[in-house]
């Protein structure tokens, strides 16, 4: 009896964690697994505890726009413009800091989509005011004033840079650009590892070691870095010399992403640690995702050595989704290495998902 109520209870948790999706590359199966993964996030969004303009919300709201233009569901759309509307389009409080513009991706995204000057105007009166009035403290989160004024942390290359490229192409204006590029080569100059092509979080990480004694490379910090270079590059005209550089960083990254896959496809906590941290950490696995299938697609990535890499890293990803849509094994917010489980989720590594299955979309013929 005891034999079969445990043979019982192990079916019933197979049954729990059965695989709905494929993982397939085909169009069809990316759609079905991003359209639930959006509709789940929707559905469940009452629940998220952060502030609507919060930096975890903007990279929500950054995958969901790109899906909806990519898939064309327009409740990805609708979704962030019911939000948007709610707050007048505006950025969050911090003027100087890189989180609180962040929203200001997906805004700028409806404008471009629906062409309502509401929706780029605070974005580009907040970008404009920091670029024309930059602040003088030193790019260093262990200074009071630098940790909320200046790009100080690996992840604020993701939720500010973006922002100042698309600004800079639709008005032609050189002062986002500027600001940008002096901005973002001050903070790879301070968090850069040359050695191993990865981004320190912020300056105190430097010296911390892990258990094996490797360097701390946070997995979402480095996929934070990977996958805003991308929409930066993306955000500027083919014809702008700063391409190049942003091109460059992005090949070197794409090599370190690569070498320290797991074996199941899937990315760790802990990029040089994954032992430490034995599970997936999908909103670094989805990041990491998004840069290699955009790479691929734009030939800056050989289609030899990297496709092998986005077959395992998507398929690690769909098995992640539980039958209703819920994408799990994501880290909670955190500026270092913590282990999340299953039944972890978190809106950043959706919006992190619907931007992988987008650009996979993309590159499938």
């Amino acid at each position: 009896m005891k034999k079969i109520l445990v043979l019982f209870l192990f079916s019933v948790g197979c049954s729990l964690y059965a695989q709905q999706f494929s993982a397939d590359m085909k169009k069809a199966d990316i759609m079905k697994v991003c359209d639930a993964v959006a509709k789940w996030q929707i559905n469940h969004q009452k629940e998220v505890k952060h502030h609507p303009l919060d930096w975890t919300n903007g990279a929500l709201y950054r995958g969901m726009t790109e899906w909806g233009k990519v898939s064309g569901n327009e409740t990805c759309y609708d979704f962030v413009r019911e939000i948007g509307e709610k707050y007048n389009w505006n950025m969050w409080d911090r003027v100087y800091h890189a989180d609180d513009i962040c929203v200001g991706q997906a805004f700028i995204e409806m404008y471009r989509k629906l062409g309502d000057k509401r929706m780029l105007q605070p974005v580009m009166e907040r970008a404009y005011y920091v670029a024309t009035h930059p602040s003088k403290a030193p790019l260093l989160k262990t200074d009071a004033v630098g940790t909320l004024e200046r790009w100080s942390w690996a992840d604020a290359l993701f939720m500010a840079p973006p922002v100042y490229a698309a600004l800079y192409t639709m008005t032609g204006d050189d002062v986002y650009l500027n600001y940008m590029n002096s901005e973002y080569k001050e903070c790879v100059d301070s968090l850069y590892d040359e050695e191993y092509s990865l981004f320190y979080r912020d300056n105190k990480r430097i010296p911390m070691r892990e258990k094996n004694g490797a360097k701390q490379f946070w997995g979402r910090g480095n996929g934070w870095v990977f996958a805003g270079l991308p929409l930066i590059i993306d955000n500027l005209p083919i014809d702008c010399d700063s391409r190049n550089y942003y091109i460059q960083l992005f090949v070197k990254m794409a090599e370190a992403v690569r070498k320290t896959q797991c074996e199941g496809g899937d990315w760790r906590t802990s990029l040089l640690d994954p032992d430490s941290y034995d599970m997936p950490e999908n909103s670094c696995s989805a990041f990491m995702c998004y840069g290699i299938a955009w790479g691929l697609r734009n030939e800056y990535l050989a289609k030899r050595t990297y496709k092998p890499v986005l077959e395992k890293g998507w398929k690690s990803l769909v098995k992640a989704v539980h039958t209703d849509g819920k994408l799990g094994y994501i880290q909670p917010v955190g500026a270092a290495p913590k282990a999340a489980g299953r039944d972890a989720t978190d809106v950043y590594g959706v919006g992190a998902f619907l931007l992988a299955g987008s650009e996979l979309y993309k590159l499938i013929k």
